[in-house]
């Protein structure tokens, strides 16, 4: 009967798989910024765990659209042979923050980013995903099936009614749903590392401990929903997609594609990237909330936030 053997299993700890993806941050060739530095992209990664039938899921397929795979789905997809119940699968997922050299050189930038940090969004990507592989593959090696969302061939942008697109998996909200962040005005998950981050996850058939989530709501490490203060992301994003309304993501990604060019012709690689609104504001590398700081330091909930004025 399937699931039988999971049945008879305490909760794994993951201790074993966070070493695993520090590891190979550490230790991987292809963790480098392509350039004569001999830099890395990224230092380390905050990991977190989340329950394959944790209610959150369901949230978000209400919340964002019918075609966003809980973890059962993408998991169902891709090993119809292994099968599995919900509460069989965990979803890991990762926090990689953006070195503080990147950071303070996009700090810098007005219009255009940094050439540190579109090589981050090219380069240091590219290893998300072999990271993404190799924790995959770790834990096949071990019994575990498991599948990384963003690799899998049917993963795919939609049109949103809602959010004008959307994807079927969303790193950021898998994020959210293991313990590791909440989101900002300009849609950035802000975590505690900051919000100059990038994201991984990969769903398997394994019973892992999930995460505690520090917040009981998606806007909790914010300043401009948690204090009705800040909002310097908006100042700082050339393309003016962001108001206190929130992220126009179709201006975001116009003016993406529009950065292409730029960092052909200056920087000589082709590639693209923005990035400021995730640096020179208080999110950048911490959470800013000091009542929420302060909660997750003390590993409780912090107090309700008073509503907008």
């Amino acid at each position: 009967m399937y699931g039988s053997n999971l049945d008879k299993q305490e909760p794994d700890s993951g201790d074993w798989i966070r070493q695993s993806i520090n590891g190979f941050i550490a230790r991987s060739p292809e963790n480098t910024m392509a350039d004569h530095s001999g830099e890395p992209a990224w230092d380390r990664a905050l990991v977190g765990f989340a329950a394959g039938d944790d209610p959150m899921w369901q949230q978000f397929k209400e919340y964002v659209g019918p075609f966003h795979w809980t973890p059962w789905e993408i998991y169902t997809q891709q090993h119809p042979q292994s099968p599995a119940r919900p509460d069989e699968l965990t979803v890991i997922s990762w926090v990689l923050p953006q070195r503080k050299a990147v950071r303070k050189a996009n700090r810098r930038a007005r219009k255009y980013p940094a050439e540190q940090w579109a090589r981050t969004r090219i380069y240091g990507e590219a290893f998300n995903t072999a990271l993404r592989r190799h924790v995959a593959d770790c834990l096949r090696d071990n019994d575990h099936p498991a599948v990384a969302p963003m690799l899998a061939s049917n993963w795919t942008v939609v049109q949103s009614r809602q959010f004008s697109y959307a994807s079927c998996w969303s790193e950021r909200h898998a994020a959210h749903a293991a313990g590791l962040g909440t989101f900002g005005l300009c849609d950035g998950l802000i975590t505690a590392a900051g919000k100059a981050i990038r994201a991984g996850s990969v769903v398997a058939r394994i019973r892992i401990a999930p995460s505690s989530r520090f917040y009981s709501h998606h806007r909790a490490y914010c300043l401009f929903f948690a204090e009705n203060t800040c909002g310097k992301c908006i100042d700082r994003c050339p393309a003016r997609a962001i108001t206190e309304a929130g992220h126009d993501k179709e201006k975001c990604r116009k003016y993406l594609a529009e950065t292409r060019q730029h960092v052909k012709d200056t920087y000589g690689f082709d590639g693209y990237g923005c990035g400021l609104c995730q640096v020179g504001v208080p999110c950048e590398a911490g959470i800013p909330v000091r009542s929420a700081r302060k909660a997750l330091e003390r590993g409780e909930l912090p107090p309700p936030a008073p509503p907008l004025a």
